[in-house]
């Protein structure tokens, strides 16, 4: 399929910008998977549009303060006699994670990229967190190692001195109010370089009333990195090749999506982040030969999901509005069908929606 197919004309003032001042005042468009027909509501209606026995499929990844400035220290090197020398280098640095190896290691971007060579070090703050580069990564990412210089551990520092790694169509500086507005209510687990922005709707009184309802709600943790936003350069969709992106799905989660399966229930994924990660495992389980519908545990995911998959857990999806030649969107066709989802997509625009992160949302099924 051609990039072309998943592309749709919007104009600049419906990239929300900020969010609402209430979670649950978003707007919501209902679609059929059947006929494509919509319906405009609000978010608030979401808990009674649901049949009552659906399971609802929650990511609760946390977004870290992913994106640091700091500025050049120098460079250690070995010289052609062994002795260490230190290259004395200024400047700039902006740092942004984007995976999470192990609690000190991450891979990064870096700009100035091309400057940042194996072994140079860059300074945090004052100087109480301290990064070197170990390693150069595929498309010019590094790897980071750091180190505390003062009585706190590594993820004090990230935490402080980091910043919300707002999306690039949002054209402001990150705001202490992103904090906790670019977070969901249920987020839990940190690693996250984004939020799984569906969930940023609900609220404890909307969590309330659905399980009020007799939904049952589970989760799962997919850390949303590169993989999910990474735009697509090849004209034809096939040839895209996706990061992978960590996801641990809980054996609780998995038994109840089964039972549900088998008691014929609908599962609800919230947001493009879980379809991955549920449809992962249930490819992994496929290719493994295993009698159970998905895999329990920790894995990476880098499935690339576009008309033509064939869906073997989810079969109704709450998404945000996704920006046009994406993967994201790419992924909502092949779930609603393309002429449905770009049908839609077109009224959302003509009914001026707020669109992407801290826009409206989408109910399809």
């Amino acid at each position: 399929m051609r990039l072309d197919d998943f592309d749709y004309d919007l104009l600049a003032s419906q990239i929300a910008q900020r969010p609402l001042e209430r979670r649950d005042a978003s707007r919501l468009l209902t679609i059929s998977r059947a006929n494509g027909a919509v319906q405009d509501r609000l978010f608030a209606d979401f808990p009674g549009l649901l049949r009552g026995d659906e399971l609802i499929v929650l990511n609760n990844t946390r977004v870290i303060p992913a994106r640091l400035f700091g500025r050049r220290a120098g460079v250690h090197s070995q010289s052609p006699s062994h002795a260490t020398r230190e290259e004395h280098r200024t400047g700039k640095v902006e740092v942004f994670l984007t995976r999470r190896l192990d609690p000190r290691t991450w891979d990064a971007l870096v700009r100035p990229g091309r400057k940042m060579q194996i072994g140079e070090r860059v300074l945090f703050g004052q100087g109480e967190l301290e990064a070197e580069v170990v390693a150069r990564g595929e498309l010019g990412s590094r790897t980071i190692r750091f180190v505390s210089r003062d009585t706190r551990d590594v993820q004090e520092h990230l935490e402080g001195l980091g910043h919300i790694p707002l999306p690039p169509y949002i054209h402001r500086t990150d705001e202490v109010s992103d904090r906790e507005r670019y977070q969901t209510v249920f987020a839990k687990q940190p690693g996250a370089i984004a939020a799984p922005t569906a969930g940023l709707h609900f609220t404890p009184e909307i969590l309330q009333k659905i399980r009020e309802r007799g939904v049952e709600i589970c989760e799962l943790t997919l850390e949303v990195g590169l993989g999910t936003f990474q735009p697509v350069h090849a004209e034809e969709l096939e040839n895209h090749v996706m990061h992978s992106e960590a996801y641990e799905i809980p054996e609780v989660t998995t038994r109840s999506i089964m039972q549900a399966r088998a008691a014929g229930r609908p599962i609800l994924a919230i947001g493009t982040t879980v379809v991955r990660a549920l449809e992962a495992a249930a490819l992994r389980s496929a290719e493994s030969g295993s009698a159970d519908l998905l895999l329990a545990g920790k894995a990476d995911a880098r499935l690339f999901i576009y008309p033509g998959f064939h869906f073997r857990v989810v079969n109704a999806l709450l998404t945000n509005f996704h920006l046009p030649r994406s993967t994201l969107l790419a992924l909502v066709c092949a779930f609603g069908g393309r002429e449905n989802v770009l049908r839609a997509y077109n009224h959302a625009v003509e009914a001026d929606y707020r669109f992407y992160s801290y826009g409206d949302c989408m109910l399809i099924r």
